[in-house]
């Protein structure tokens, strides 16, 4: 159902609205009502008394798929983190209308008091934090020793469901779990890959989505770290779906790349699923999609279709890049510069020690040459470090 009016502050929708509401729910024998849009707790509760069932907003909705689809520790610490501190910004209604009487969706919380209620949310909300911190803390150790062993690493990203987890499986012989449903992954997996003798680290990541409420993106930002201190992001993309829905996606995903701050790190596009298309088709969406997509490679990765092409491209872009460190003294002019290079290359580690910022990074030549040029101007000091890749026993 649609309605386009001023929100009604009981109901969302209007009155008559939400007469129909109840009739198509009695009709269709509906166990639940969904609303695109947010809910706040008396609307919720105003519905789910019209209705006689749960009615639910898109934040809830999201909540309870990624729940049913954590299947690691960290995952599901993560969406409790998110669910109780969306909690906390409703506890008070919510407690007012859960003693009130029953609802669909309000019972449970019994005859708490807010503040009892509230202080029991936030305990719980420290003591989530302090075990994800741990967690995070043992992930930065092991990205550090990966960059002390040389790998460089690549992030899969992409809108849900666009076939990350296919193309993880065909480029490392894995078996990580693929269904045509949305978020089936939601914890980070790495595995080592050799492409013409060079190794790298493959890590595949939880899929973005249109709208991901920003308590989502916090909870699952030591996740997405693994996006922001990668050396290139594969983003797939499914080229099977309409022209309109693949800009769309692809500029939500771009967007959500910034917003996680990974604009730096070079980025190749996987157009994945070209077995559903016609070759007209494919070259029309390639000619309609001329410059929103860097560096595009058309694949599939369920019959493993042009696969070589994209190695031999993740090679090319990650063989010119240069890896090199600075330490420059901390001024009001060398700050906008350190911000300015997360935005343009791809910053690996930043230790900031007596007054002076040391920084390792890597990013294309002509980047690094400005680097140096910069970091001499102001009597810093700079150095290119090697490439090579050092091989575990």
């Amino acid at each position: 159902m649609e309605q386009t009016r001023q929100p009604d502050g009981r109901y969302q929708i209007g009155v008559g609205k939400v007469e129909e509401l109840a009739q198509l729910v009695e009709k269709t024998k509906a166990d639940k009502v969904i609303f695109d849009n947010p809910l706040k707790p008396v609307q919720s509760y105003n519905l789910a008394k019209a209705t006689h069932v749960e009615v639910i907003d898109r934040f809830q909705l999201i909540l309870e798929i990624f729940t049913k689809r954590a299947t690691t520790a960290e995952a599901q610490m993560q969406i409790k983190l998110a669910k109780l501190q969306y909690d906390l910004t409703q506890a008070k209604e919510r407690v007012r209308l859960a003693t009130k009487e029953e609802q669909p969706g309000f019972m449970g919380l019994g005859s708490y008091e807010v503040d009892v209620y509230y202080e029991s949310v936030k305990r719980e909300v420290h003591t989530i934090r302090r075990k994800l911190k741990k967690k995070r803390g043992r992930r930065v150790l092991h990205r550090e020793r990966r960059t002390e062993l040389g790998f460089s690493t690549i992030s899969l990203a992409g809108y849900t469901n666009c076939g990350k987890s296919s193309l993880f499986n065909a480029l490392t012989a894995g078996n990580v779990p693929v269904d045509n449903a949305l978020f089936t992954t939601l914890s980070t997996t790495t595995r080592l890959v050799e492409f013409s003798k060079k190794k790298f680290l493959l890590t595949d990541t939880v899929g973005f989505i249109d709208r991901l409420p920003l308590m989502l993106i916090e909870a699952f930002h030591s996740t997405l770290e693994e996006t922001i201190y990668s050396d290139l992001i594969l983003l797939v993309v499914d080229a099977s779906e309409p022209t309109g829905m693949i800009e769309k996606k692809l500029a939500i995903c771009l967007e959500t790349i910034e917003r996680i701050g990974a604009s730096g790190v070079p980025i190749i596009t996987a157009l994945n699923k070209i077995d559903l298309m016609s070759e007209a088709e494919t070259r029309e969406k390639m000619s309609s999609l001329k410059g929103q997509t860097p560096n595009p490679v058309l694949i599939s990765a369920l019959y493993k279709t042009n696969l070589e092409q994209l190695r031999q491209e993740i090679l090319r872009i990650l063989k010119d890049n240069v890896r090199a460190s600075f330490t420059i003294p901390l001024t009001n002019e060398s700050m906008p510069f350190i911000s300015a290079l997360f935005k343009n290359a791809d910053v690996q580690t930043i230790e900031y020690v007596e007054n002076k910022a040391h920084v390792v990074f890597e990013a294309d030549p002509s980047m690094v040459e400005k680097v140096r040029n910069y970091v001499e101007k102001v009597d810093g000091k700079f150095e290119k470090l090697t490439s090579e890749s050092a091989c575990p026993e």
